[in-house]
C-alpha cells in the first residue's frame, strides 16, 4: 500500500469507505476444550459445544488457542479431530496446525506438513499457527516458507497473532501479508493484533488485490470489524455462538437491533479479554457453565485463571444477554 494511502487511513476516525451494510458475514467460532474438576477432558461437553455451534450456523474451529492448542498433546489433538469429523458429518470445519518449538529453533516444515495432512485426512481445513521457527524468519523468507508446506494442500488459512496471545506470535508487515494473500490456495487469514488500524489496512488491501480472500478478525475487543468487511474467527464467539449468529443475521438484514446485541457481546469481550489475555479461556468456561453448556468451569491445569469474583459479572452479563435474546424473539 502506498505511503499516502496508509497515512490517510491512520488519520481517519474510521474508514467510512470500507463500511459494508447488509453484508453476509462468515462466522467461524473457536471451540473451547472443556475440562472436568479432576483435570480430565469433558468430551461430552466438547461434543455439545460443537453441536450448538453447528446448529447456530457458524463454522467450528478446533485445536485453536481456545482449545489449548499449545498445551495439549498429539493424542488429544487427534481425538479432537476425529470427534469433530463425526459431529460435523461432512460440514466444513477449521482445525489448527501447531508446531511446538522453542526460540532459536529452525523452521520445522515437516511438522507443518504432517499437521496439514492430519487435518485434511479428517476432512477439515487447516489453519497454520505461527511458531518460533516461522516467526523468526526474515520477512522475505515468510511467504516461501508457507508455500513450501502448503504446496499439496487443497486450501488453508494462516494466523497473525499478537504476543498478547502467544510468545511465538507475529504481526507481519503489510508487504509480507500481500505476498501471503497472493498464494492461490490461501483462502483467508486470522488477524489478532487487537488493533483496528492494521486490520483496516488488510481489508483495504484485500479489496484491491484479491476480493475472494477472507480477512478474519480475531479482535475480541472490536467485534464490530465485521461492519467494515472483515469476517471473524473469534474465541469470544465460543461463549455464545447462538447470539453471534443472531447478530450476524441482523447485520445482513439491515436490522438496527444489530447494534444493541453487538454492544452486549462487546461488553462480554472487553471484560473477558482483559489482561492477562490468555485467561479468557477460564472466562469462557465460567460463562458456558453459567449457561448450562458444560458441567465445570475447570480449565487446562497450565492455563491462567480468572478470580472467582468474575462469576458475579459474568452471571449478570449472561442474564442480560438471555433477556435481550428473549426480547428479540417476542
Amino acid at each position: 500500500m502506498n505511503t499516502a494511502r496508509m497515512s490517510q487511513l491512520e488519520n481517519e476516525p474510521f474508514p467510512q469507505t470500507l463500511l459494508r451494510p447488509r453484508r453476509a458475514i462468515t462466522g467461524i467460532s473457536a471451540i473451547l476444550l472443556p475440562y472436568n474438576n479432576d483435570n480430565s477432558i469433558d468430551w461430552a461437553g466438547f461434543d455439545q459445544n460443537l453441536k450448538h455451534t453447528v446448529a447456530a450456523g457458524l463454522i467450528p474451529a478446533v485445536n485453536m488457542d481456545t482449545g489449548y492448542a499449545s498445551l495439549i498433546d498429539e493424542a488429544t489433538r487427534r481425538e479432537v479431530l476425529q470427534r469433530t469429523k463425526a459431529v460435523t458429518s461432512g460440514l466444513q470445519f477449521i482445525a489448527g496446525v501447531f508446531v511446538d518449538d522453542s526460540p532459536g529453533q529452525t523452521f520445522d516444515a515437516d511438522t507443518y506438513r504432517h499437521g496439514i495432512e492430519k487435518v485434511e485426512s479428517a476432512s477439515g481445513t487447516p489453519i497454520l499457527f505461527q511458531s518460533f521457527g516461522l516467526s523468526e524468519l526474515q520477512e522475505d523468507e515468510v511467504a516461501p516458507a508457507y508455500e513450501s508446506v502448503t504446496r499439496s494442500c487443497n486450501e488453508f488459512l494462516f494466523f497473525e497473532l499478537g504476543q498478547d496471545f502467544a510468545p511465538f506470535g507475529k504481526i507481519y508487515s503489510l508487504d509480507t501479508y500481500e505476498q501471503l494473500m497472493r498464494i492461490p490456495n490461501a483462502v483467508g487469514a486470522k488477524h489478532s493484533s487487537l488493533r483496528r488500524q492494521p486490520e483496516w489496512h488488510r481489508i483495504e488491501l484485500r479489496n484491491r488485490v484479491r476480493a475472494d480472500f477472507k480477512v478474519f478478525t480475531g479482535n475480541d475487543l472490536a467485534i464490530d470489524m465485521v461492519m467494515y468487511g472483515s469476517d471473524y474467527l473469534l474465541g469470544l464467539s465460543a461463549f455464545a455462538p447462538d447470539a453471534f449468529a443472531r447478530r450476524d443475521a441482523m447485520w445482513a438484514a439491515g436490522d438496527p437491533r444489530f447494534f444493541r446485541l453487538n454492544d452486549m457481546l462487546q461488553y462480554l469481550g472487553a471484560f473477558s479479554f482483559r489482561h492477562p489475555v490468555p485467561a479468557y479461556k477460564h472466562s469462557a468456561a465460567m460463562f458456558l457453565k453459567i449457561r448450562n453448556r458444560i458441567a465445570s468451569s475447570a480449565t487446562h491445569p497450565n492455563s491462567p485463571r480468572r478470580p472467582e469474583t468474575d462469576l458475579e459479572v459474568l452471571s449478570a452479563i449472561a442474564s442480560e444477554l438471555r433477556e435481550l435474546l428473549e426480547e428479540f424473539n417476542e
